[in-house]
């Protein structure tokens, strides 16, 4: 099926294409709009001129409206990166989920909105065969770059709807971190775990700015509560969490 059955409307975006190389999405990407109304962002999304589209637009009420056919490639994720590959938007379906973002006044999302979003990629996951650890946050694919849907999103409430990877955050208490500027085998471990994780780090065994962002990202995600960009022992310690066989099951 190549619309979803959950979509209230279709509305064509302008910027759609066949996806590279036969592949199939197996990815869902979830994005905040990062402006103001919904009404703006559907016309931005489906506007050639704006140079982006995205499958799918979850409004504040829940309401969906889908703007790409599933089996096209959008152009959401931008320059991005997951599990050694760039071209994200050939194996990704976008979600865009309305909010003005961290630069006008970033409010929580309202609950109507998340159970629209769970029941959406509930869909999207059964008629696909979408991996738990492929529903990634558009600043999972692209750290430093984008910082959405953000630490408010209840990556947490999807995950208790049976949707994506998650543990329970370690909780945050004293300890010995990393941060930029240190170097050594306790970085290059660090870095290690998350390239297996999936994200686009180096394994420098430098804590450079790169690290920085992609530690910002995973805390962002998975452990939300803080996010300063220092490994300390609740990031390092949920990390871990994520990687052990039983979590992956």
């Amino acid at each position: 099926m190549k619309r979803s059955p959950l979509a209230q409307s279709f509305v064509a975006a302008a910027n759609a294409e066949a996806r590279r190389n036969g592949r199939l999405p197996d990815m869902l990407i979830l994005h905040y709009t990062g402006v103001p109304s919904a009404a703006e962002s559907l016309a931005m999304l489906c506007s050639a001129e704006s140079g982006v589209s995205c499958h799918y637009l979850v409004d504040e009420q829940g309401g969906i409206i889908q703007m790409v056919d599933d089996h096209l490639r959008a152009w959401h994720a931008g320059v991005s990166s997951w599990q050694g590959e760039s071209d994200i938007n050939s194996r990704s379906i976008g979600i865009e989920i309305q909010n003005p973002g961290h630069g006008d006044g970033y409010p929580d999302f309202p609950p109507r909105q998340m159970a629209a979003v769970a029941a959406l990629c509930r869909d999207l996951i059964r008629r696909h065969a979408i991996p738990a650890r492929h529903i990634l946050a558009h600043s999972d694919v692209a750290p430093g770059r984008k910082i959405d849907p953000g630490e408010k999103f209840d990556w947490a409430y999807l995950a208790r709807e049976g949707i994506g990877h998650w543990v329970a955050p370690a909780a945050i208490t004293g300890g010995s971190f990393l941060q930029e500027g240190d170097q050594g085998q306790p970085v290059e471990a660090l870095q290690a775990m998350l390239k297996l994780y999936g994200y686009g780090v180096e394994l420098s065994g430098v804590y450079d700015a790169r690290t920085r962002v992609v530690v910002e990202a995973f805390q962002r995600h998975f452990r939300p509560e803080r996010v300063d960009g220092i490994a300390d022992p609740s990031t390092v310690t949920t990390l871990y969490r994520l990687l052990e066989p039983a979590a992956q099951a």
